[in-house]
């Protein structure tokens, strides 16, 4: 059982005061409810059906769920404001107390009124007991809602409390939180600053590398250059040597072996006989220079020759050996005589 009582005022008695309680079960007023109107002396009861609530919703041309909503705002003033407001009006004025009484109620909204609806109410033939249950209503409802407000304020010091814990744990939490912010910054800071050095010598040691191989690739191209040059020169010398050299020295040791030995076997004995004896020895003289004389020249030929033409040459040694063979025969041709 739902119960709600308000102050109500009457438009024909301004200056009069009554009270009206409401009595519904369910969630709302749709499915009936009770109603009893009391000015502290004397008291009224009615009651209103589902059909009666039904009815009026017709009446007005109005969905039952508008109607019921209008009607709770009307009796109970709940969801009530400025912009609209209810009046009501009681017939007869003013009430007799042993007769039965009409209360009207009505909606007022920009200056328009219509009428929600209205119920028979009855004389209590005790309206002390009502106004007394009255009574017991109103204060049992004021001390449930003074219950209520101490719990509120009780829930309101509690969330003020853990509000004030949370806000400085808060505060905590927040002041570390930037210590370690401060903190992770500096390492970051110092880390940057490493990776950015080592990046940084890296850079260098790369740009140094770069630098040594590209040295290094000159010198290599320019030896190979130098070489090809080297190469190129020698060959032309080569090419100079054995198209402008003279004749080997063994090929002209050669040569000078078989004119002797020409000279030799040409050279009758008879004509060697004749000669005097006497004329023997500078004779020997004579040729012993002759066939010696090629080899300082020979000798001086070689040293003049470009540094190409003396891998073709024989060593020196044996142009000695050519020499001494040489002069060996002169004498044996002179040892003949």
């Amino acid at each position: 059982m739902h119960v709600s009582v308000r102050e109500v005022v009457v438009s024909s008695e301004p200056d009069s005061s009554y009270f009206l309680r409401v009595d519904w079960r369910g969630r709302g007023l749709a499915s009936g409810f009770q109603l009893l109107l009391t000015d502290g002396q004397d008291a009224w009861r009615g009651d209103v059906s589902e059909a009666a609530v039904s009815g009026e919703a017709a009446e007005l041309e109005m969905q039952t769920e508008r109607y019921v909503q209008d009607l709770q705002q009307a009796l109970t003033e709940t969801d009530a404001n400025g912009a609209v407001t209810y009046g009501f009006a009681l017939t007869p004025t003013p009430p007799d107390r042993g007769s039965t009484v009409t209360l009207a109620y009505e909606k007022v909204q920009k200056d328009i009124s219509f009428r929600l609806g209205s119920v028979l109410l009855k004389a209590v033939p005790e309206p002390a007991e009502a106004v007394r249950e009255l009574l017991i209503h109103s204060l049992q409802r004021g001390n449930t809602l003074e219950n209520q407000n101490q719990n509120l304020e009780e829930e309101n010091r509690r969330l003020r409390r853990e509000h004030q814990r949370i806000t400085t744990e808060l505060k905590r939490y927040s002041g570390g939180k930037e210590a370690l912010e401060a903190e992770l910054y500096s390492r970051f800071v110092l880390v940057l600053n490493e990776k950015k050095a080592k990046i940084r010598s890296l850079q260098e040691a790369v740009t140094h590398l770069q630098e040594t191989s590209s040295e290094e690739q000159k010198k290599k191209k320019k030896k190979e250059d130098s070489v090809k040059s080297d190469r190129t020169a020698d060959q032309e010398e080569d090419d100079y040597g054995g198209s402008t050299d003279e004749e080997p020295e063994e090929v002209q040791s050669a040569a000078a072996s078989s004119s002797s030995t020409r000279g030799r076997s040409t050279a009758s004995p008879l004509d060697d006989s004749l000669k005097d004896i006497t004329d023997v020895a500078p004779s020997r003289k004579r040729r012993f220079r002759h066939l010696g004389a090629p080899e300082p020249q020979s000798l001086q030929r070689k040293r003049t020759d470009p540094p190409a033409g003396s891998s073709k040459q024989q060593p020196p040694p044996q142009r000695s050996k050519d020499a001494a063979a040489a002069a060996s025969a002169a004498e044996d041709l002179f040892e003949d005589f």
